[in-house]
């Protein structure tokens, strides 16, 4: 057997078992002409790395309490050593959590203040509008923002921290009433029932988070958002009447351009190189 002859051989079985796990995802169509496309487009060099993104798909629970403050609060839970959860919610905001954290928050905000519950680690990139205050209860601490981004950490109740990134925020101790506010480049830290504030010594805590993602049931225009955030250079862009389309979806270390591949395989799509950018489009 040539080298060629084993290289086709590889790809083919690399591609087999990308097809099954996204069949067991229910991300592929059922008709055998759906199949038949499908193998075909399968040209790219990188498809074996993918085949193995797609099994760690996330545990995720989606149910709803009714236990905080008596409102009606959706639950989201990233399990233990499972790569960083992203959600988007209702005001635009992107939530991004690491393992062992859950995440309650209501369908829809409330029209003076948008309001979560965090256990756990996270990294928050709230969206503007001083006239709604964006507003983090954990079990010690009250966290107020107008919109920036910063990492908050509390899973340990007695070394809880919190880093901004970007903007500025405000940090209550709900015990003592104590309030400190932690400006970019600071760190507010409690230590013995006090808040302080220092330089930020981990600057690569926040990019820490989306070196591993995954979406679950997320729309395609959010997961799109997502990357094009975090990505230098190609953007992508979603056509007209795909924006709510749901995805369920891994990524380690890929490039904008491997990602959207990624997308357009799962989702039936077809991606479209254009100057600076790719485009998600209906496949023709």
């Amino acid at each position: 057997m040539t080298q060629i002859e084993k290289n086709n051989t590889s790809t083919d079985k690399a591609w087999n078992q990308l097809y099954s796990r996204l069949a067991e995802d229910g991300l592929l169509p059922e008709t055998e002409s759906h199949r038949r496309t499908f193998l075909r487009s399968a040209t790219f060099k990188w498809v074996a790395s993918i085949a193995v993104l797609l099994v760690s798909i996330v545990a995720v629970s989606i149910v709803v309490n009714q236990n905080l403050k008596d409102k009606h609060l959706l639950s989201l839970y990233n399990e233990k050593n499972e790569a960083t959860l992203v959600t988007t919610l209702e005001d635009g905001s992107i939530v991004y959590l690491a393992d062992q954290t859950s995440l309650k928050y209501p369908k829809h905000f409330e029209r003076e203040r948008r309001e979560v519950f965090l256990q756990g680690n996270a990294f928050f990139d709230v969206k503007g509008n001083r006239k709604r205050p964006f507003v983090i209860e954990t079990d010690l601490i009250q966290v107020e923002v107008l919109g920036t981004a910063f990492n908050v950490k509390g899973k340990d109740n007695d070394n809880f921290s919190l880093s901004v990134d970007r903007g500025e925020v405000k940090v209550t101790l709900k015990k003592t009433g104590q309030s400190i506010y932690v400006k970019a480049g600071e760190t507010g830290l409690l230590r013995s029932d006090e808040l302080h504030t220092m330089p930020t010594k981990d600057a690569d805590q926040f990019y820490s988070y989306t070196r591993q993602i995954q979406f679950k049931d997320e729309r395609l225009a959010d997961v799109v958002r997502v990357i094009n955030r975090n990505s230098e250079g190609v953007q992508l862009e979603v056509a007209p009447g795909l924006e709510n389309r749901l995805l369920t979806v891994s990524f380690s270390n890929d490039s904008a351009s491997s990602m959207a591949q990624l997308i357009c395989m799962a989702l039936n799509l077809e991606c479209i190189r254009q100057e600076g950018k790719i485009r998600i489009s209906e496949s023709k």
